[in-house]
């Protein structure tokens, strides 16, 4: 069923920064929010950045009905987020929302996520939905070094953590792929994963072995986010698909993972 896309001036009610690189903005709707599932994402105008001149797509990092709210998670990459990163409390974004499909709920009660980097944005909404609707939810986070880690305390709330980081200096040494989890006979029902490209056909390649259903959230470069650009087309199984709709969530076996 298609969802109305809305356009609001959003207002900001909270910019936290976790470290340097990242940060999280609070948006506070005009209206009623319509749902909102995990996995969707929303489009930003940029405003007062001269050289900044499409939106941004950002995954939804959580989701408030209640007090018409929601949060997004951004890393400063550019300009762009530079500048969104310097916004207070009571300024104004325009934001399109919400975007794309939604990852799918399990058939079974036990679930893996798996998140590297700022890909574990999407991440947190996943786990609070699957584990408010009964789900056992275990979570690997990969990062380069400890000092990489944030909010450790909001996804242990959804479930078991796990992490890895390269250098060793939390949890394993190594990559996500790499984790003890995969070797320990521990039974999964689906595996979800969002991250580097590199890391999510990895992570889809382990699920196939295993034979474990795997979804993953693909972060291609977008323009408009509402499918008439065609940049972020992706080839799958059943053709070339803009991940902008037919996504960004897809069955990693209809990738060719």
């Amino acid at each position: 069923m298609s969802v109305k896309k809305l356009l609001h001036d959003l207002v900001v009610l909270k910019n936290e920064h976790l470290n340097r690189r990242h940060f999280v903005l609070e948006l506070k709707a005009p209206e009623p929010l319509p749902e909102i599932l995990p996995g969707q994402f929303v489009q930003v105008l940029v405003e007062d950045s001269p050289t900044t001149f499409l939106r941004r797509p950002f995954s939804i990092h959580g989701y408030d009905p209640a007090n018409n709210t929601f949060q997004l998670l951004i890393q400063i990459k550019g300009k762009g987020t530079h500048h969104l990163s310097l916004l207070k409390e009571g300024d104004k974004l325009n934001v399109m929302y919400p975007l794309g499909n939604s990852f799918s709920f399990p058939g079974g009660k036990n679930v893996l996520l798996v998140g590297g980097g700022c890909g574990v944005a999407p991440l947190l909404f996943l786990g609070q939905w699957l584990k408010a609707a009964g789900v056992n939810v275990t979570l690997l986070t990969g990062w380069k070094r400890k000092e990489d880690i944030f909010e450790e305390e909001a996804y242990r709330a959804c479930g078991e953590l796990l992490v890895t980081t390269e250098d060793g200096s939390a949890g394993e040494k190594g990559m996500v792929t790499g984790h003890s989890v995969f070797k320990s006979g521990r039974a999964f029902d689906r595996i979800y994963s969002c991250g580097p490209d590199r890391m999510m056909k990895a992570v889809a390649h382990i699920a196939t072995r295993k034979g474990i259903e795997c979804e993953v959230s693909l972060e291609n470069t977008m323009a408009c986010g509402f499918g008439v650009c065609l940049c972020c087309i992706t080839p799958t199984n059943h053709g070339n698909q803009r991940v902008c709709i037919e996504g960004p969530v897809f069955d990693a076996k209809e990738l060719g993972w």
